[in-house]
C-alpha cells in the first residue's frame, strides 16, 4: 500500500463530506415542509370525518340545534342522516398577508339524504368547521386564528375551506 504524503485524499474526503452535509441539509428542510403539509392534509381528513360524524348522527351544539328546530328548511338536519367524503384536495392560493402559503381545502361529500341546498349549506359549514378546527388543534395554533378557525394555521401555511361540493 502506497502511502500519500500530498494530503490529496484528506481534500476530496472533506470536498465529498461537505456535499454531502449540504445536500442533507436541503433535503431535511423539504422534508420538513412536506411533512407539515402531509400532517395538515391528514388532520383536514380527520376533522371532516369528525364533521360528517356529527352530521350523519344529527349530533349538534345547543345553538344550532335550536336554528334547525326553528328554521322549517333546515328541520330535516335533525335526523341520522348518510354522508360519505369523497375526496379532500387542496390548491395552492400563493403568500397570505402573514408571509405563509395559503391553501385552499376543497371537501367532496355525498350523500343521498341531504337534498336541499340549505341543507348541503348547513351540513357543509359543519364539516368544513370541523376541518379547520381538527388542523389548528394539530399544530396548537388555536389562539392565533377566530373562534371559527378560519383561517387555520400551521407553522408555514394557513388553511382555508371552499364550499363543499355535493357529488
Amino acid at each position: 500500500m502506497k502511502i500519500d504524503n500530498k494530503g490529496q485524499i484528506t481534500v476530496e474526503l472533506l470536498l465529498l463530506i461537505s456535499f454531502a452535509l449540504i445536500t442533507i441539509i436541503l433535503l431535511a428542510n423539504a422534508i420538513i415542509d412536506a411533512n407539515e403539509l402531509n400532517m395538515a392534509m391528514s388532520s383536514a381528513r380527520n376533522g371532516a370525518f369528525e364533521g360528517i360524524s356529527s352530521n350523519g348522527l344529527a349530533i349538534y351544539p345547543k345553538e344550532s340545534f335550536d336554528n334547525y328546530s326553528k328554521d322549517l328548511k333546515k328541520q330535516s338536519l335533525l335526523r341520522e342522516k348518510k354522508i360519505k367524503i369523497v375526496k379532500v384536495s387542496q390548491s395552492n392560493k400563493g403568500k397570505d398577508n402573514f408571509n405563509r402559503t395559503r391553501i385552499q381545502l376543497k371537501i367532496y361529500a355525498s350523500s343521498p339524504d341531504v337534498k336541499t341546498k340549505e341543507e348541503k349549506e348547513a351540513v357543509g359549514d359543519r364539516i368544513n368547521y370541523n376541518v379547520r378546527k381538527s388542523i389548528t388543534q394539530s399544530f396548537k395554533s388555536e389562539n392565533i386564528t377566530n373562534k371559527l378557525f378560519n383561517p387555520a394555521f400551521s407553522n408555514k401555511y394557513s388553511f382555508t375551506t371552499a364550499n363543499v361540493v355535493w357529488v
